[in-house]
């Protein structure tokens, strides 16, 4: 057991005698105070220890018994594979030939694609033999798959020292404010909240573990608002970690006052570029909102804004544990938590990792992201913009759902956008357009706009499994549209 599983371990083993009746777990209907979480973690790492496989797969809604075979596989020094529910059934299956997953835990109803994939049930596990050598790099704890721009996941194969690590600064990281209940509103399969749970277990605090059903969170971006309202009020969490859309929700509802912000203490949001605007939003309301920045490649959190150390508009400080600096070209290059490879690959040896993300740092150390290097595009006037910063300050506000900014040899930007609301009328998505405009450069702003027919989404391959933008898909699918001398049958502004 390396030093930091062992460190992890007995944090909980001190909690179980010191918290006996803490509540340390909330699931839909289950409470379970620290000692019994210790026992039961214990009692599942024996059976996963008779069960003498290397590799186990989780195909579970968020709930206790998630987290308990995940820190027992952790304990016993399994490889854990989180499926996200976001990922479709091939990409599932996928996930499940490449890691030779031997052992599964699922939800009931998913016998067929199991069978069709080779598993067989045998008690309370699902398992498949695999022939030949592991492709894993020695020492993984954690296997995580990107959905990618592609649809084909990639696993990211990462250490556990690495990973706890990451959870240990995340607790330090919110440790003045004192957040004594976590809510975990992303999936498990999302490595981010993975850690995030880690972080709050190390802290001694109380973690629920709603169902994404009981939230009201369906796919990747389905989200049941009054639902998941009801369980934060309910609940009354003072630690969230959220992505930009979930943020926006919060926000417009604490400003309709359908959502009371007063029990948070400490939101971290990422995984995605946040506008100004809307942190400036949150912050008016009270919400305590730390944006970040990391990426899977180096177990999750690089960066992070934290209490008395917060800059909006910037992803914060690199955390302790790492090392980031910038190429000529402006790239974030870190060091520090790297992943050990990716799955079938050769071993990865350098030593700094080429995020792919362009930033720089202001006097006090503090990153600011524009965008990621791949996306660019250059106007006919020779300008550089990063379509994700547009897009973010376009849908970050209250009228456009998804907006895509093209702008590649063109004298004039142009953007695809789909509203929150079908009623929502052409006026309204104007006003909306300005008001980002006036957030912008000259250069970055949109000077053009059509109101989409239909949304991207994964099922007509516009969008990936964690709601990404297929960039060349949708170049592809409106080419026509983009190209100033075609005409368009589409409504456009």
């Amino acid at each position: 057991m390396s030093p930091e599983v062992q460190r992890f371990k007995e944090a909980l083993r001190k909690h179980a005698e010191e918290k006996t009746a803490h509540i340390a777990l909330w699931g839909d209907r289950l409470h379970l105070d620290y000692a019994t979480l210790y026992a039961e973690v214990i009692d599942r790492q024996q059976r996963l220890r008779e069960a003498q496989v290397n590799v186990l797969a989780l195909a579970l809604d968020n709930g206790p018994e998630l987290l308990l075979w995940d820190l027992a596989a952790l304990f016993e020094g399994l490889t854990c594979l989180t499926l996200p529910p976001f990922f479709s059934a091939a990409q599932r299956q996928h996930c499940l030939e490449q890691s030779r997953a031997e052992l599964l835990l699922a939800e009931d109803g998913q016998e067929a694609p199991l069978q069709a994939a080779g598993y067989e049930r045998q008690g309370e596990f699902w398992r498949r033999r695999f022939d030949g050598p592991s492709i894993l790099p020695p020492g993984t704890a954690k296997l995580t798959f990107t959905s990618g721009t592609t649809g084909t996941p990639k696993g990211v194969c990462l250490g556990a020292d690495s990973l706890l690590r990451v959870a240990r600064e995340l607790e330090q990281a919110s440790h003045s404010s004192n957040p004594r209940h976590h809510l975990a509103l992303l999936p498990l399969g999302i490595l981010l909240e993975n850690l995030g749970c880690y972080a709050a277990l190390y802290a001694g605090a109380t973690l629920s573990l709603p169902s994404q059903k009981t939230l009201g969170i369906q796919g990747a971006s389905g989200v049941d608002a009054p639902t998941l309202l009801g369980c934060l009020a309910q609940r009354q969490p003072e630690s969230l970690i959220l992505v930009p859309q979930l943020l926006l929700l919060l926000v417009g509802a604490a400003e309709q006052r359908l959502f009371n912000p007063a029990s948070l203490r400490f939101a971290a949001v990422g995984g995605a570029k946040v506008s100004l605007e809307l942190l400036q939003r949150a912050q008016r309301l009270g919400l305590p909102v730390y944006e970040g920045y990391g990426l899977s490649e180096c177990a999750s959190v690089v960066c992070l804004n934290r209490p008395g150390a917060h800059r909006p508009g910037s992803v914060g400080q690199p955390l302790p544990h790492v090392r980031v600096h910038l190429a000529a070209d402006g790239e974030v290059l870190i060091e520090g938590s790297l992943l050990l490879g990716y799955l079938g690959e050769p071993e990865r040896v350098e030593r700094w990792w080429h995020s792919g993300d362009i930033g720089e740092f202001d006097s006090d150390g503090y990153l600011y992201l524009k965008g990621r290097k791949k996306h660019q595009f250059v106007t006919s006037y020779g300008r550089n913009v990063n379509p994700e910063w547009v897009e973010a300050e376009l849908t970050q506000r209250s009228h456009i759902a998804q907006a895509f900014v093209y702008g590649e040899a063109l004298p004039r930007n142009h953007a695809l956008l789909w509203p929150h609301r079908p009623d929502c009328s052409d006026s309204q998505l104007d006003a909306a357009v300005a008001q980002a405009n006036e957030a912008l450069p000259d250069y970055a702003q949109v000077h053009h706009w059509t109101r989409l027919q239909h949304p991207f989404t994964p099922a007509n391959g516009l969008l990936t499994a964690n709601g990404r933008p297929r960039r060349e898909a949708i170049v592809e699918r409106y080419r026509d549209l983009l190209c100033p001398t075609v005409h368009s049958e589409e409504s456009s502004s």
